[in-house]
């Protein structure tokens, strides 16, 4: 089989790269392998409107199953409705139209056993041969990257009666917090239907799914909600970026194969999400193609780099949240946090931040430690020792 592009991983980047190459490079012969039956998994990708442009709106705009005109948040000290618009795309949404787009151009159930720049091996013994690769299964974890974790399980419940909810709870923070910051995470589909989702920040990566289950249970029943059956369910584990050399990173990965999504270290440093760098990464790829497998990996490899240098104040922040503050209260930071003016707050999300935003962020008195959050911003995260930090663990 030969292809001008191969992507290598039926997951969220590679298929928003593929979609977005369908409506405006029909000219590309494109080959999307997916080692499933299925592109996209089971997960579901949210995304605040003003991360993306009026322009990216248009062409991912079929691809979105739910939208809010805003969201709430929750802490012990207050509630907040934050207007906005909020919406999301769900695995069987990516799906349904991108594989209606790509039609044969799409090799599902391929179990890739190699990688070079010239091809991929497959497990039957084919060989995919194309003129430039990326590569999108996921992340790489590499040691060259420090970081902690947003890991969640959640479940998509079909409720006995209406939630009553009028739009997203991103953060219900009032519950116990378990093994870092966490909070419960409430997307209403239908009047009857809603995921709700259990999220730690946390140290260890590490899920025991029946603890988060039961915690979904125990949350659905103190709303006063009685479930009549769970739909599906999904979980994930999500990177929380501390610092790392990001030139190493690309060296280690494979020579001359182009990466994206996680596996290109393209996602938000604080919340894991990387829905708008796809999109961004989408249009860059199809304003340049045609391009040989170099010039595609120096292409993905400076978007990288160049989203890396550009977010150091995030894993600053991070490292702030990770390593100054007690794993039970962490959520003071977020608490803190949620008092700021919307716009920055919609800023922070989109990766947009202002000098002012920066100030705002750090003055006044912190909700950790001064001398443990001056410690945090000097180090890495790696092997430091933080004075008074305790670390996280699964059963805390």
């Amino acid at each position: 089989m030969d292809a001008d592009l191969a992507l290598v991983g039926g997951g969220l980047a590679n298929s928003l790269i593929a979609y977005h190459l369908v409506q405006t490079r029909a000219d590309i012969d494109l080959l999307l392998l997916e080692r499933d039956g299925h592109l996209g998994g089971e997960h579901t990708w949210s995304f605040n409107s003003p991360d993306l442009t009026p322009r990216q709106h248009d062409w991912i705009n079929p691809l979105v199953q739910y939208r809010w005109p805003g969201y709430e948040v929750r802490f012990p000290e207050f509630t907040r409705w934050i207007e906005g618009g909020y919406q999301t795309i769900t695995s069987t949404r990516l799906h349904d139209v991108v594989a209606r787009s790509l039609g044969d151009r799409i090799l599902f159930n391929s179990n890739v056993t190699s990688i070079d720049a010239g091809g991929i091996g497959l497990s039957d013994g084919r060989r995919v041969r194309a003129k430039a690769i990326v590569d999108g299964r996921g992340p790489s974890n590499s040691s060259q990257l420090v970081i902690r974790y947003q890991k969640f399980v959640g479940q998509v419940l079909r409720l006995e009666e209406p939630h009553g909810l009028r739009g997203p709870i991103l953060m219900d923070a009032t519950v116990e917090q378990l093994d870092g910051y966490r909070f419960v995470y409430v997307l209403p589909f239908e009047d009857d239907l809603a995921l709700v989702e259990d999220t730690r920040y946390s140290d260890v990566p590490g899920i025991e799914r029946d603890r988060y289950v039961a915690a979904i249970e125990d949350y659905v029943g103190t709303r006063g909600w009685k479930i009549k059956r769970v739909e599906y369910e999904e979980q994930g584990v999500l990177p929380v970026a501390l610092s790392g050399d990001i030139g190493q990173f690309w060296e280690d990965g494979i020579s001359g194969v182009a990466r994206s999504g996680l596996r290109a270290a393209l996602f938000h440093p604080t919340t894991g999400y990387s829905l708008p760098n796809a999109v961004r990464l989408a249009e860059r790829i199809g304003r340049l193609l045609p391009l040989s497998a170099s010039e595609l990996y120096d292409l993905t490899r400076l978007e990288s780099v160049t989203h890396w240098n550009e977010t150091g104040f995030f894993r600053m922040l991070n490292r702030m949240l990770f390593l100054a503050g007690e794993p039970a209260q962490r959520f003071r930071v977020f608490q803190r946090f949620y008092r700021l003016p919307a716009p920055l707050i919609e800023r922070f999300y989109a990766g947009r931040l202002k000098n002012l935003d920066r100030f705002r962020l750090l003055v006044g008195r912190p909700p950790v430690p001064v001398g443990r959050a001056a410690a945090a911003v000097m180090a890495t995260g790696r092997r430091e020792a933080v004075p008074g930090y305790t670390k996280g663990r699964e059963d805390d």
